[in-house]
Protein backbone atom coordinates (compact mmCIF):
# COMPACT_ATOMS: atom_id res chain seq x y z
CA UNK A 1 0.00 0.00 0.00
CA UNK A 2 1.16 3.22 -1.07
CA UNK A 3 1.52 6.65 1.63
CA UNK A 4 -0.97 8.82 0.15
CA UNK A 5 -4.36 10.97 2.11
CA UNK A 6 -5.89 9.34 5.11
CA UNK A 7 -2.58 6.51 5.34
CA UNK A 8 -1.88 5.93 8.69
CA UNK A 9 1.65 5.91 8.42
CA UNK A 10 4.70 4.21 10.26
CA UNK A 11 8.01 5.69 9.86
CA UNK A 12 11.60 5.47 11.44
CA UNK A 13 13.81 8.15 11.05
CA UNK A 14 16.76 10.10 12.08
CA UNK A 15 16.35 14.43 11.92
CA UNK A 16 19.96 15.74 11.79
CA UNK A 17 21.15 19.43 10.83
CA UNK A 18 23.35 20.57 8.24
CA UNK A 19 26.47 20.01 10.22
CA UNK A 20 25.39 16.47 10.65
CA UNK A 21 24.10 16.44 14.26
CA UNK A 22 21.61 14.26 15.35
CA UNK A 23 18.87 16.13 16.45
CA UNK A 24 16.09 13.24 17.28
CA UNK A 25 15.50 9.68 16.11
CA UNK A 26 13.03 7.38 16.67
CA UNK A 27 15.85 4.82 17.14
CA UNK A 28 15.18 2.93 20.54
CA UNK A 29 11.89 3.62 20.84
CA UNK A 30 8.83 2.34 18.25
CA UNK A 31 8.18 4.24 14.99
CA UNK A 32 6.95 7.29 14.49
CA UNK A 33 2.92 7.07 13.55
CA UNK A 34 1.24 9.91 12.04
CA UNK A 35 -1.42 10.55 9.36
CA UNK A 36 -0.48 11.64 5.94
CA UNK A 37 -2.00 15.12 4.82
CA UNK A 38 -3.11 16.15 8.48
CA UNK A 39 -0.49 17.81 9.00
CA UNK A 40 1.25 16.00 11.43
CA UNK A 41 4.54 16.24 10.48
CA UNK A 42 6.27 19.29 8.63
CA UNK A 43 4.76 19.68 4.92
CA UNK A 44 8.17 19.18 3.68
CA UNK A 45 8.98 15.88 4.81
CA UNK A 46 4.87 14.64 4.61
CA UNK A 47 4.92 15.99 0.43
CA UNK A 48 8.49 13.82 -0.14
CA UNK A 49 6.98 10.18 1.67
CA UNK A 50 3.84 10.56 -0.43
CA UNK A 51 3.68 7.65 -3.23
CA UNK A 52 6.34 5.67 -0.96
CA UNK A 53 5.43 2.46 0.35
CA UNK A 54 6.50 -0.29 3.14
CA UNK A 55 10.73 -1.09 3.00
CA UNK A 56 11.23 2.17 1.22
CA UNK A 57 14.40 4.24 2.56
CA UNK A 58 14.73 7.97 1.39
CA UNK A 59 17.02 10.83 2.48
CA UNK A 60 15.36 14.20 2.30
CA UNK A 61 16.37 18.05 2.93
CA UNK A 62 13.81 20.09 3.68
CA UNK A 63 14.35 24.02 3.62
CA UNK A 64 12.85 26.29 6.70
CA UNK A 65 10.27 26.79 4.63
CA UNK A 66 8.89 23.37 4.54
CA UNK A 67 9.76 22.60 7.87
CA UNK A 68 9.72 25.23 11.17
CA UNK A 69 9.46 28.40 8.82
CA UNK A 70 12.33 31.39 9.12
CA UNK A 71 13.24 32.67 11.87
CA UNK A 72 11.82 35.54 12.76
CA UNK A 73 13.25 38.55 14.88
CA UNK A 74 9.67 39.91 15.62
CA UNK A 75 9.17 37.10 18.05
CA UNK A 76 11.96 37.90 20.19
CA UNK A 77 11.11 40.05 22.94
CA UNK A 78 12.31 41.53 26.16
CA UNK A 79 10.68 41.55 29.47
CA UNK A 80 10.49 42.60 32.65
CA UNK A 81 10.68 39.65 35.14
CA UNK A 82 7.32 40.80 37.01
CA UNK A 83 5.77 39.56 33.73
CA UNK A 84 6.28 35.62 35.16
CA UNK A 85 4.42 36.23 38.49
CA UNK A 86 4.96 33.30 41.05
CA UNK A 87 8.01 32.04 39.40
CA UNK A 88 10.63 32.07 41.68
CA UNK A 89 13.55 30.61 39.46
CA UNK A 90 13.89 31.65 36.04
CA UNK A 91 16.25 30.01 33.53
CA UNK A 92 17.45 29.43 30.09
CA UNK A 93 15.36 27.05 28.52
CA UNK A 94 12.33 27.12 30.32
CA UNK A 95 9.15 27.24 28.40
CA UNK A 96 5.86 29.29 28.93
CA UNK A 97 2.63 29.82 27.44
CA UNK A 98 2.29 32.89 25.81
CA UNK A 99 -0.37 35.08 23.66
CA UNK A 100 1.10 35.43 20.09
CA UNK A 101 0.79 39.22 18.10
CA UNK A 102 -2.27 37.41 16.50
CA UNK A 103 -3.64 36.72 20.11
CA UNK A 104 -3.38 32.61 19.70
CA UNK A 105 -1.66 31.04 22.43
CA UNK A 106 2.27 30.07 22.23
CA UNK A 107 5.42 28.75 23.70
CA UNK A 108 8.28 30.93 23.97
CA UNK A 109 11.34 29.89 25.38
CA UNK A 110 13.56 32.14 27.96
CA UNK A 111 17.09 32.66 26.18
CA UNK A 112 18.62 35.26 28.70
CA UNK A 113 18.33 36.25 31.84
CA UNK A 114 20.19 39.22 32.79
CA UNK A 115 18.95 41.41 36.11
CA UNK A 116 15.59 41.77 35.70
CA UNK A 117 15.21 41.50 31.97
CA UNK A 118 13.79 37.66 30.66
CA UNK A 119 14.55 37.54 26.51
CA UNK A 120 11.67 35.18 25.85
CA UNK A 121 12.13 33.64 21.99
CA UNK A 122 8.54 32.42 20.53
CA UNK A 123 10.59 30.74 17.49
CA UNK A 124 10.04 27.04 16.67
CA UNK A 125 13.99 25.56 17.91
CA UNK A 126 14.17 24.57 14.80
CA UNK A 127 13.15 27.77 12.48
CA UNK A 128 15.78 28.53 10.10
CA UNK A 129 17.31 25.92 10.15
CA UNK A 130 17.24 23.29 7.05
CA UNK A 131 16.83 19.48 8.01
CA UNK A 132 17.89 16.30 6.97
CA UNK A 133 15.54 13.19 7.58
CA UNK A 134 16.90 9.52 7.02
CA UNK A 135 13.73 7.73 6.41
CA UNK A 136 12.31 4.28 6.30
CA UNK A 137 8.55 3.24 5.87
CA UNK A 138 7.69 0.45 8.02
CA UNK A 139 3.67 -0.15 7.95
CA UNK A 140 1.25 1.96 5.88
CA UNK A 141 -2.39 1.18 6.22
CA UNK A 142 -6.09 2.71 6.28
CA UNK A 143 -6.63 4.89 8.91
CA UNK A 144 -9.76 4.47 10.67
CA UNK A 145 -12.96 7.04 10.47
CA UNK A 146 -12.15 8.07 13.90
CA UNK A 147 -8.56 9.15 13.32
CA UNK A 148 -9.57 10.29 9.88
CA UNK A 149 -12.05 12.73 12.15
CA UNK A 150 -9.73 13.47 14.65
CA UNK A 151 -6.65 14.15 12.52
CA UNK A 152 -4.42 11.93 14.12
CA UNK A 153 -3.54 8.02 14.58
CA UNK A 154 -4.66 6.42 17.69
CA UNK A 155 -3.60 3.45 19.63
CA UNK A 156 0.34 2.50 19.50
CA UNK A 157 2.46 4.72 18.21
CA UNK A 158 -0.63 7.66 18.28
CA UNK A 159 -2.61 9.29 20.54
CA UNK A 160 -4.53 8.00 23.34
CA UNK A 161 -7.64 9.40 24.45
Amino acid sequence: MQIAANKAVSIEYTLTDDAGEVLDSSAGGGPLVYLQGAGNIIPGLEQELEGKQPGDELKVTVEPENAYGEFSAELVAVLGRNMFEGVDELEPGMQFHASGPDGSMQIVTITAVEGDEVTVDGNHPLAGQRLTFEVKVVDVRDATEDEIAHGHIHGEGGVEH
